[in-house]
């Protein structure tokens, strides 16, 4: 059995265990002698970032164990039938366990200890609470360097499957100790890592911060000076809150927060020191000319945006349904090409972040569906599952035409510019349904993608004025001009030569008059810069397809044309907005 399909057995042993604590805390908390220690966000933005690592690791994993697999062949020290025999013995595999655990304690450490690590390790501290949720918050960009660690067991001759098998061992352990409704546990304490123990390294108070890295061994840290007993109350989380739900800002607000350090240093060696030095350091000009604040624990607050019930439950049943997609992805992953498992894991990852944005605020429910009923319409196109799309394409677009009219109603009265986005979508909406259908339909479809960037235009134009900055109607024109060339030598039909070069034309107008209106409006609709992306994105889209049709086939290419489309058509519906 693969370590995928093992986790998804151990999904609902997991959430078993998560409802009994939830239950437990919420008695304690009724009769004073504890607390809930659960919220709703919180719990689904942690199992949530679990299972983008999950589904990441199909891809990352691969090069966590290609590179052990290879270093065990070319430069193990002993002879791989002798290793082999020694460490599948009983006591070979637990000292195989003992030894990756010593393994972890030094990577663990490590990552408290060294910038570019932390910024993989930080996912796992980002909760403000503490319950069995945050062991499932796992980082999605371990895989990365992570591997180096345990490269001295792949010296010593233990066998690949012997490791994964101890690594999945020590994982599973660490379950368990994430929960604050087991209290100190005497001998046990002393020599294992335990509820107690572990409570330690989340905080943040001053003398906790960086103990007790111990995966299963706490004795690593006795031996080696980072053992702090648990003596007063924990506050969780990070010195740098993370105060959103979005799983992609998770993994990536330390790394950019690294990178802008870099950026900024003026001394090169300060840039690379960023990287290595320990969490927190920055150069002493950066830190001069973009001061942060100091960490005071006195003023930490709990981020809990507040949403609506209704919205409560909505995220909770769509992310009950992503679990399950997720665990048939995980069931069969091993068994996908690696082309075919990427586009699922854009599919999971698009849904996850939606949620999330749901339960921040962000997003409101029929942006949510937006989202899903797109990123579901390219992955069913990408991977040829035709039925799927036929019901998804045309209803994402349904979706935001929805969205569009809720919006225009919520008005006073319906304008002009409502009723120009309005038939930019219904235009749009009707050149999807064709476009799917056979070659004969092609023609239509692009002249109802020609109508809805004609409205587009007119849209764009209200509170800017027709193309306000003709260096970009230059800039756009041109390129649509070297895209037009690319399609005539690559074999556009003489039939398309005509209605081809005049969308060209259109659309690279459309573009013009988005990046003008964000010139002019920039200081009074920051949304102005997401429509001209949007309008950028469309224009991408649409060479991507041209590209596809008429000169070669590309790979993925559904995933690459309809991506770039539903970005497009997103960013300009959720962004666009009148301006007096």
């Amino acid at each position: 059995m693969r370590p995928g399909q093992i986790i998804v057995l151990a999904t609902p042993v997991f959430l078993l265990l998560i409802a009994i604590e939830f239950a437990v805390g919420r008695v304690r908390a009724r009769r004073g002698t504890g607390q809930d220690t659960y919220r709703l966000a919180d719990a689904v933005n942690s199992i949530g970032l679990g299972m983008l690592s999950q589904i990441s690791a199909v891809l990352t994993g691969l090069l966590r164990i290609g590179i052990y697999t290879a270093v065990y062949s070319a430069v193990a020290l002993f002879p791989q039938e002798a290793a082999r025999e020694f460490w599948t013995a009983w006591y070979g595999w637990l000292l195989a366990l003992v030894f990756y655990d010593f393994c972890y304690y030094w990577l663990h450490r490590m990552g408290h200890e060294s910038a570019v690590l932390w910024a993989a390790h930080v996912v796992h501290h980002q909760s403000q609470h503490y319950n069995l949720s945050t062991a499932l918050r796992q980082t999605s960009s371990g895989a990365l360097l992570g591997w180096i660690f345990y490269l001295p067991m792949a010296v010593a001759g233990v066998p690949p499957l012997v490791f994964g098998a101890v690594a999945l061992v020590d994982l599973l352990y660490q379950f368990w100790v994430h929960t604050e409704q087991v209290g100190k546990l005497g001998w046990f304490d002393r020599w294992f890592c335990s509820p107690s123990n572990h409570r330690v390294h989340h905080a943040v108070n001053d003398h906790y911060l960086d103990r007790n890295y111990g995966g299963i061994l706490i004795v690593w840290d006795r031996m080696f000076g980072t053992f702090r007993e648990e003596d007063e109350r924990c506050v969780y989380g990070t010195r740098g809150e993370l105060r959103s739900w979005d799983p992609l800002w998770a993994n990536a607000e330390v790394y950019w927060g690294l990178a802008r350090d870099s950026w900024h240093a003026r001394n090169w060696a300060d840039k690379l020191r960023v990287w290595l030095k320990p969490p927190g350091w920055r150069p002493a000009d950066v830190a001069e000319r973009f001061p942060k604040a100091a960490f005071d624990i006195a003023k930490v607050t709990r981020y809990e945006p507040e949403v609506s019930r209704s919205v409560q439950w909505f995220a909770g049943l769509q992310f009950v349904l992503l679990l399950t997609g997720v665990a048939t992805f995980l069931w069969v992953s091993d068994d996908m090409p690696l082309s075919r498992a990427a586009v699922w894991l854009a599919a999971l990852t698009a849904a996850l972040w939606a949620i999330g944005g749901a339960l921040q605020g962000r997003l409101s429910v029929t942006e949510v569906l937006l989202v899903e009923a797109a990123a579901l319409a390219t992955a069913s196109a990408a991977l040829g599952i035709g039925w799927l799309h036929l019901v998804f394409k045309p209803l994402a677009l349904a979706i935001a035409v929805v969205f569009a009219a809720r919006r225009a109603m919520a008005r006073a009265e319906v304008t002009a510019f409502d009723r120009l986005l309005l038939a930019g979508l219904v235009a749009s909406l009707a050149g999807d349904v064709l476009l799917m259908g056979p070659p004969g339909l092609f023609v239509p479809g692009l002249v109802c993608f020609l109508l809805a960037h004609l409205a587009y235009i007119g849209l764009f134009g209200i509170g800017a004025g027709l193309f306000p900055r003709r260096g970009a109607l230059a800039a756009t024109l041109l390129v649509g001009a070297g895209m037009y060339a690319f399609l005539w030598q690559g074999g556009l039909p003489v039939a398309l030569r005509v209605p081809v070069g005049f969308y060209v034309v259109v659309i690279a107008c459309m573009a013009a008059q988005a990046i003008g209106r964000a010139a002019v409006l920039r200081h009074r609709d920051p949304g102005a810069i997401w429509v001209a992306a949007g309008a950028c994105f469309f224009m991408l889209s649409d060479s991507l397809l041209a590209t596809n049709r008429f000169v070669l086939p590309l790979p993925l290419a559904s995933l690459w044309v309809l991506g770039t489309y539903y970005a497009a058509q997103m960013l300009i519906v959720r962004h666009v907005r009148q301006v007096d």
